[in-house]
């Protein structure tokens, strides 16, 4: 078994530079830790504020190429390890997951629940919308939706009152970053199930990382790390992706942002790696 490495940098729903400039930044980084090299898929597009409509229409072929790598790393007995700008992936990348692996279930690491509809959305952000399009709350029109009760949110903080009603409705797992006791909480969730990781970087709080849409009472990286150690410990890593990292443009905030990034990713890449982390 081995992974597949793909830094995806076609435009999705980027609505900044940075998100791009970290996936871009992350790439040689994981690249080397793996001893694997990056196959990039796709060119950078200018990012802007669209509408949701217009975001699914234009990167549709960005959209479906993801889920299109994960099904093809999956059907080939690899682990796939999908770097990106923006969390709108998800709309095909945990569908072609859950397809090879019916029995996993999807951890969420994310500050914002991104389970808007395009009845409750304010912003009118794809980004924003996706989890719930994966969910099955509204038809993107792109694959099959994954069961809402195999998807377990966690360091979720910055909720909107509508997507707030429809994860209370939800079968979906919800866990807040105040949690004290989060890793127990996710553990319990996750019940030693095989497990698809997203990790939305800015589930870290602002304080320690950057993010575009910053939530105050994140995760401290230390026991982000010790979190995803403890997930890789107990289930099988089947596969996983990385957006969000909103690279600033300053080279030394950067490479210290980047090696928070890699910190916390680690016991991830010694999972995909196959080996115990340290």
């Amino acid at each position: 078994m081995g992974v597949s490495l793909v830094l995806l940098r076609c435009r999705t729903s980027d609505r900044t530079p940075g998100a791009g400039r970290g996936a871009e930044t992350l790439a040689p980084l994981v690249g080397k830790a793996l001893g694997v090299e990056p196959r990039v898929i796709g060119s950078p597009g200018d990012p802007r504020a669209n509408g949701y409509e217009h975001d699914l229409r234009d990167s549709r072929g960005c959209l479906l190429e993801a889920g299109g790598q994960v099904d093809d790393a999956l059907s080939g007995g690899n682990v796939p390890l999908l770097l990106a700008g923006d969390c709108s992936i998800c709309l095909t990348t945990l569908p072609a997951a859950l397809r090879h692996h019916p029995e996993a279930r999807v951890l969420w690491l994310d500050a914002h629940g991104d389970y808007n509809t395009p009845d409750t959305t304010v912003s009118g952000f794809l980004g924003g919308m996706c989890l719930a399009g994966a969910c099955g709350e509204w038809d993107a029109g792109l694959a099959e939706p994954v069961p809402p009760d195999r998807v377990v949110l966690a360091g979720v903080r910055d909720l909107d009152d509508g997507e707030r009603a429809l994860l209370e409705e939800s079968p979906a797992t919800v866990i807040g970053a105040s949690t004290v006791e989060t890793l127990v909480a996710v553990k319990n969730a996750l019940d030693g199930a095989p497990v698809f990781v997203h990790l939305d970087l800015d589930v870290l709080d602002p304080e320690h990382f950057p993010a575009q849409f910053p939530a105050p009472g994140g995760l401290h990286p230390d026991k982000l790390y010790d979190l995803l150690d403890s997930v890789t410990e107990d289930c099988e890593l089947v596969g996983l992706e990385v957006t969000a990292f909103e690279a600033p443009e300053d080279e030394e905030a950067r490479v210290a942002a980047a090696e928070t990034a890699m910190h916390v990713l680690q016991p991830l890449l010694d999972g995909v790696a196959g080996h115990p982390s340290k």
